[in-house]
């Protein structure tokens, strides 16, 4: 009898004590993620801070746009303007940069809303419709509405210049008179179209997103961006790392299931935009990395060129991926002086 009784007071003890560890454990994590979850945004390298130091801001409806406005080539009147992916910045465009000034009268890159050195408003409904509105603001800033302009874009990119696209050429609504545009490793069909797995989370999970945004650090955004290279053409350290500062400047992070709700507008206005690229007479090109996980190669490229037939193709070394003009920028500038120069 008195052995039950020592018994089921030692377990009670036991039990107790555990509870303890669990409070003591509980009082120091929180403070440790209250801390990590207010982590102050990382210093800009020398490189990232010439980048940002090299361009202007203009407003629209209230809100800072960062953007570069480099004049190039003397006796030449030509424009291009470069429209970045998700989840990164205008900063995409800096290995081709040089040669582009070398050919074009002006080059010309802006960071979306929600990216890179542009305001990051939140809580704000953002969209592929607005991001063609900062761009065309950004013409008429430029003082450029009446000039024919070339258009190279990539991934997210792609999207919002189908939009310009549609309204340039369907309901001539349009602020932007396209010369050109070509388009690289976008999700142009929701059906060839595979994001990865934290993106879906964050942009169909209205439980999770707030936590997985705050959660989300350079460890995750590493790999995730890192799946997305070729296994030959990784980022240095310090590219993966002006990658993650760029998110992070501005608190871009907590912005990112806001903005991932591009995938879904891609779904619900299919037929607005890949019915723009098939019925345009613009002259259009595709330059593609095949290792591309997001953009699956035979998939993607075959229903490209099943359903744009006007467009133009290049298809990159079998082992680019997904971001061609960092990963081969001196093949990417090729095809795109090659199909320039062909009209």
């Amino acid at each position: 009898m008195f052995g039950d009784s020592s018994q089921e007071w030692d377990s009670l003890c036991a039990e107790i004590k555990m509870r303890e560890w669990w409070i003591h454990v509980g009082l120091i994590c929180i403070p440790l993620v209250a801390v990590y979850l207010h982590i102050p945004p990382p210093q800009l390298s020398p490189a990232l801070q010439k980048w940002h130091s090299a361009g202007e801001v203009f407003h629209f409806r209230g809100k800072k746009v960062f953007y570069r406005d480099s004049y190039g080539a003397l006796g030449s009147s030509d424009v291009v303007i470069l429209l970045h992916g998700f989840p990164t910045s205008s900063y995409d465009w800096n290995k081709i940069w040089e040669p582009l000034i070398q050919r074009f009268h002006r080059v010309i890159a802006l960071d979306f809303l929600g990216f890179g050195f542009s305001d990051k408003p939140r809580p704000h409904r953002y969209s592929i419709f607005e991001q063609a509105s900062v761009v065309e603001a950004l013409v008429a800033h430029l003082g450029l509405s009446n000039q024919r302009v070339n258009l190279i874009s990539h991934d997210y990119g792609d999207t919002v210049a189908l939009e310009l696209l549609y309204r340039s050429d369907q309901n001539r609504t349009g602020h932007l008179t396209f010369n050109s545009l070509c388009l690289s490793n976008g999700g142009l069909f929701p059906e060839t179209h595979y994001p990865r797995l934290l993106q879906t989370l964050l942009k169909d999970s209205t439980i999770l997103a707030p936590i997985l945004t705050r959660l989300t650090n350079y460890v995750i955004f590493q790999k995730g961006i890192g799946e997305v290279f070729g296994p030959y053409t990784q980022p240095t350290d310090a590219e993966f790392w002006d990658m993650w500062t760029g998110l992070r400047y501005n608190d871009g992070n907590l912005v990112l299931d806001s903005i991932l709700q591009y995938i879904n507008q891609r779904l619900q206005h299919r037929d607005r935009w890949v019915g723009a690229l098939t019925s345009t007479f613009v002259p259009l090109h595709m330059i593609y990395g095949p290792l591309d996980p997001v953009n699956p190669h035979p998939q993607f490229i075959r229903l490209y060129q099943q359903l744009v037939q006007r467009s133009t193709i290049t298809v990159l070394d079998e082992h680019i991926s997904h971001y061609p003009q960092l990963e081969d920028p001196t093949g990417f500038l090729n095809a795109y002086f090659n199909f320039i120069h062909s009209f």
